[in-house]
C-alpha cells in the first residue's frame, strides 16, 4: 500500500469519525417524523447493545494482541513446549491461556510457529485454544453472564477437554507432517513501521478495524434474528437440546463473531436457548467459524483444512452434548 493511498483512507476515516460526532451532538431527529416501524428501531436497540457492551473488550484485546505481536518472539513461546508429544498438549493449553490473540488473529501466528518448527498438533492447540481461554474472553464472558457465572467456568473448562482432543486427533492422523501451504502471504506484522510503540499502535488499529466489520455484521445478523425470526420455532429448536446445539454451532459458524465479543450475542440467547446450547455456541464459534474457514484454506492444505473443521465440529459437539447430560 502506498503512502498516499493509505493516508487518504486515514483521511477519510478520520472525515467519517468528524460526521459521526457532529450528527451525535447537533442532529436531532424525531423518529416519529419518520414513521419508522416498531420492529426496525428494535432492532437498532439490539444492535446498539451488543456493540456498546462489546466494544471495551474489542480495545482490550487489540492492544493485548498488539503488544504480544511486537514485544513477544514466537521462539520464546516456541521453548516453553516440550518435546513428548502427549506431555507438551498441558502447556500448549496454559500458553493458550496467557495468549490474549482472538481467532481474527490467530492463524497468522500459528502459522509463523508452524514455520518455526513447532508440532503441527501443538500449533493446533493453540490455534482453538488462545481465542476462548485467554483472560481477556474469560473477563467478557464473566461480564456478560453475571446473573449465570455456571456458563463462564463451564465454557473454560470444556475447552480446555476439547483443545486436548482435538490436538490428540490432529497427532493421531497427521503427526508432525507440514500441513502449510507454499504460498507467500503478506504479513504485516513483520513489517518495519518505527519505533515499538509506534509498532504496537499500528497493529492495534489494524486489527481492531479487521474485527470490528466481523463485530457489527455479527450484531446486525443478531439483531435481525432476535427481531424477525418466529419465536415459536425458536420455542421448538430450543427444546431439544441435540437440535439446539447443532443449530447454535450453525448459528455461531455463519455470524463469525470475534470470541472478546460472542459471550454478549450469546447472553441475549439466554432466555430461549438451554445452557447447553449456549455452551455450544460458545465453544464452537471461536474455534471455527466462516472467516476461519477462510483463512485455513489460504494458510494449510485443503485436506488438512477440511479434516481439522470436522474433527473440530465433532469432538465441540460430542464434548457440549456430554456434558449436557452429567450435568442434567
Amino acid at each position: 500500500m502506498t503512502t498516499i493511498t493509505r493516508l487518504s483512507k486515514d483521511l477519510i476515516g478520520v472525515l467519517l469519525l468528524l460526521l459521526f460526532g457532529y450528527c451525535f451532538l447537533f442532529v436531532d431527529i424525531d423518529t416519529k417524523d419518520l414513521a419508522i416501524p416498531a420492529s426496525l428501531l428494535n432492532v437498532n436497540s439490539i444492535f446498539l447493545s451488543i456493540i456498546l457492551e462489546a466494544i471495551p473488550f474489542i480495545l482490550l484485546g487489540v492492544f493485548a494482541s498488539a503488544l504480544i505481536q511486537v514485544f513477544v518472539s514466537e521462539e520464546l513461546i516456541q521453548r516453553l513446549i516440550p518435546k513428548n508429544p502427549y506431555i507438551a498438549l498441558i502447556p500448549a493449553v496454559l500458553v493458550s491461556a496467557l495468549l490474549p490473540v482472538c481467532e481474527c488473529a490467530i492463524i497468522p501466528v500459528i502459522r509463523r510457529l508452524l514455520k518455526k518448527g513447532m508440532p503441527l498438533h501443538i500449533g493446533v492447540v493453540i490455534l482453538v485454544g488462545a481465542p476462548i481461554l485467554n483472560p481477556i474472553v474469560f473477563a467478557a464472558t464473566f461480564y456478560a453472564f453475571q446473573s449465570n457465572t455456571s456458563i463462564v467456568y463451564s465454557r473454560m473448562g470444556l475447552s480446555v477437554v476439547a483443545c486436548i482432543l482435538i490436538g490428540l486427533c490432529v497427532y493421531f492422523f497427521f503427526r508432525n507432517s507440514n500441513q502449510l501451504r507454499d504460498v507467500y502471504v503478506h504479513e504485516h506484522e513483520e513489517v518495519k513501521v518505527g519505533n515499538k510503540i509506534k509498532q504496537t499502535l499500528y497493529h492495534a488499529s489494524d486489527e481492531f478495524f479487521d474485527m470490528g466489520k466481523y463485530l457489527l455484521f455479527g450484531a446486525l445478523v443478531a439483531s435481525l434474528f432476535q427481531t424477525f425470526l418466529d419465536r415459536q420455532l425458536l420455542t421448538n429448536l430450543a427444546s431439544n437440546d441435540y437440535m439446539s446445539s447443532a443449530v447454535m454451532m450453525g448459528f455461531a459458524y455463519v455470524l463469525s463473531l470475534c470470541s472478546e465479543a460472542d459471550a454478549f450475542v450469546a447472553s441475549s440467547f439466554s432466555h430461549t436457548f438451554s445452557p447447553t446450547a449456549l455452551l455450544a455456541f460458545l465453544l464452537y464459534g471461536p474455534m471455527m467459524d466462516f472467516k476461519n474457514t477462510i483463512l485455513l484454506l489460504s494458510f494449510f492444505k485443503k485436506r488438512f483444512a477440511f479434516s481439522l473443521i470436522l474433527i473440530i465440529t465433532v469432538i465441540v459437539y460430542l464434548v457440549v452434548m456430554t456434558y449436557g447430560i452429567v450435568s442434567r
